[in-house]
């Protein structure tokens, strides 16, 4: 059996690692939170932002932290136009179109991928990344508690954007009554794009950190889109601090579960999780049942 210092530095490691996921699930649950849509090319969005800050690294000598903002924000401007030209035509639909056209992207960005950057396993090396952060019996890599606070301040700030802004009352209201938001003079497809952007820029971000503090290959964003499934279903569809308690909740699980029996075992762990979540409370730790 594992000693103590081993399952405290787990739970630790979990914590902090689950701080990560919650961020890259936050793009996910806000786009299918407010425009009810499946974004089944959410994990691709992930993996282009870890291969960007990959190529800010080395084209440009730009640390990947140090360009998080415009990674974030080149995402932001790659997902306006997919929301224009692909998604926006097929409103009103039915959302069986919209999300089949977001699983085509994401085969369409795999290939991608492989084209530009082939299909080797790729990290981020920065020294942060392997140098532990040691107190007494506990050690973590860096990586991990920055990842961590990052994350959390950036799930805190879309909180408070939701919460306490224009934008987040409009979004708010296209996400609960849509069409009476567009009678009183919301422009709800505006929102839309906007919150679909948002949802490509926290992707993108998280998708970073994680080609710091893991490696990825260009069909790593499946694995990432059932662990957001999972942190989304763990902490309530479209509640933003609620994702941060699914992440954590996740992280530790996994990082226990692969302590006992073995990391083969991570995401299996989640996805079980996942279909119990679903069974025991669909609205997760802090959403509504209504």
């Amino acid at each position: 059996m594992p000693g103590l210092d081993v399952i405290v530095n787990a739970l630790i490691s979990g914590l902090l690692l689950g701080g990560m996921l919650a961020l890259t699930a936050l793009g996910l649950s806000i786009i299918l939170g407010v425009m009810r849509l499946v974004n089944l090319a959410h994990g691709e969005f992930l993996v282009a932002g870890a291969y960007a800050g990959l190529f800010l690294l080395q084209r440009t000598g730009i640390d990947p932290l140090a360009g998080l903002m415009l990674i974030g924000l080149i995402l932001a401007l790659i997902g306006y136009p997919i929301y224009r030209f692909l998604l926006a035509p097929l409103a009103g639909k039915g959302s069986e179109a919209a999300m089949m056209t977001m699983f085509g992207l994401s085969i369409i960005l795999q290939n991608l991928f492989v084209l530009l950057f082939s299909a080797d396993t790729r990290a981020i090396e920065r020294d942060y990344a392997t140098v532990p952060l040691t107190l007494g019996p506990i050690s973590v890599p860096q990586i991990y508690v920055i990842g961590f606070a990052i994350s959390a301040a950036l799930i805190l700030a879309v909180h408070l954007l939701i919460a306490h802004s224009r934008f987040g009352s409009e979004l708010r209201a296209s996400a609960d009554q849509p069409l009476a938001a567009a009678i009183i003079g919301i422009n709800v497809s505006r929102v839309h794009a906007l919150t679909f952007c948002l949802g490509t820029a926290c992707a993108g971000i998280g998708g970073t950190l994680i080609g710091v503090a893991l490696s990825f290959t260009p069909t790593s964003g499946a694995t990432y889109l059932l662990t957001d499934f999972a942190v989304i279903v763990l902490g309530g569809l479209g509640n933003v601090l609620g994702t941060l308690v699914g992440g954590i909740v996740l992280g530790v699980l996994q990082s226990l579960g692969g302590l006992t029996l073995g990391d083969g075992y991570r995401d299996l762990i989640g996805l079980v999780l996942f279909l119990a979540m679903l069974q025991l409370r669909p609205q997760g730790f802090l959403g509504s049942r209504a």
